[in-house]
């Protein structure tokens, strides 16, 4: 199994920005490849309790997103698209073809928009904790998009406030309690907040996807589309972020795709039980066809539309629990 802490962070320019992330497992071409897609505020480093045992059958490749982790982060296109976009750039570069694309919570919102936009470069999709599927999401998120966000959270990192601050999250995510469960995630995303570049990069992103009433990205109305493709989707029961009756929604709108729910994890299922985790991924793969990709068969389904429209799939959905 690859040791995580020989990784190497690699650096790659496109687009005139530097690209950081992470390469492990088999050569490029001679195992399926998987691209995994962090969260807000994180970086490939949230992939390292499961990027060392995915890379035993997969060739892996953990970016930090534009904006993120060791990566620029200059005044750009921070939209979904964008980072879409920037994805398959990546891989075009790496010379790889096609992926299993597997995204986090921003990332998992990233992750269905690369598979809308190259359906023909995805394999199959496995959204963690996702956002898209609802406009419910943390206040803490929303708070991000309101002005001013920039210069206090320019105060609340100060060095003195910072180490204080973030020694109270790590405690409190100790206390046992559903509700801190994910705490010492945040503190790592507070932390990165000292960098004015990280501040400004963050609160692009969040404006392109929230407002103060919530999510206004969705994948509701596309889901049809993986019809053509396996997806998997799973969250954690204690999840105070994204609600976990995103799930559902998800259940409901795309029938075909298996829903892993997993108990006693809140946002970072794949941090909380990294082997169960991995399990259901490789057994995810290991029992579906990658997806090939017909202009004619895409063609009709944009044509066609849903089978159901939207807004019932969602009364429906709201109604009919996960068992």
């Amino acid at each position: 199994m690859v040791a995580t802490t020989d990784l190497e962070v690699q650096r790659i320019t496109v687009h005139g920005h530097e690209r950081a992330f992470v390469k492990a497992g088999p050569e490029v071409g001679t195992a399926p490849a998987i691209l995994l897609l962090h969260g807000l505020g994180c970086d490939h480093t949230t992939w390292l309790p499961v990027l060392g045992k995915l890379a035993k059958k997969y060739t892996v490749i953990a970016p930090d997103l534009l904006g993120h982790g060791q990566s620029a982060k200059p005044r750009a296109d921070y939209s979904v698209g964008g980072y879409a976009n920037g994805m398959r750039d990546l891989l075009t570069v790496l010379g790889i073809d096609k992926v299993t694309v597997v995204g986090h919570s921003l990332g998992g919102g990233v992750a269905m928009q690369f598979a809308y936009q190259f359906p023909e470069r995805t394999e199959r999709m496995v959204l963690v904790a996702p956002g898209g599927l609802g406009p419910e999401v943390t206040p803490m998120i929303r708070a991000v998009s309101l002005p001013g966000f920039h210069q206090v959270m320019g105060a609340l990192t100060l060095p003195g406030v910072r180490h204080l601050g973030r020694a109270g999250l790590r405690a409190l995510s100790r206390s046992g309690l559903a509700i801190t469960h994910d705490l010492d995630e945040v503190a790592d995303i507070y932390e990165s907040f000292k960098d004015p570049r990280a501040r400004r990069a963050i609160a692009h992103v969040v404006r392109a996807v929230v407002d103060v009433r919530g999510q206004i990205v969705t994948m509701v109305d596309r889901a049809y589309l993986t019809q053509a493709m396996p997806m998997l989707v799973v969250w954690g029961t204690e999840d105070k972020v994204i609600p976990v009756k995103h799930a559902e929604t998800a259940a409901m709108i795309a029938p075909g795709a298996q829903v892993e729910v997993l108990g006693n994890s809140g946002h970072f299922p794949h941090k909380d039980h990294p082997e169960r985790f991995v399990k259901v991924v490789n057994d995810f793969v290991r029992s579906t066809q990658p997806a090939s990709y017909h202009r004619g068969r895409w063609r009709q389904l944009l044509r066609n539309g849903p089978l159901e429209p939207v807004t019932e799939q969602l009364h429906l959905a709201r109604a009919v629990p996960i068992a």
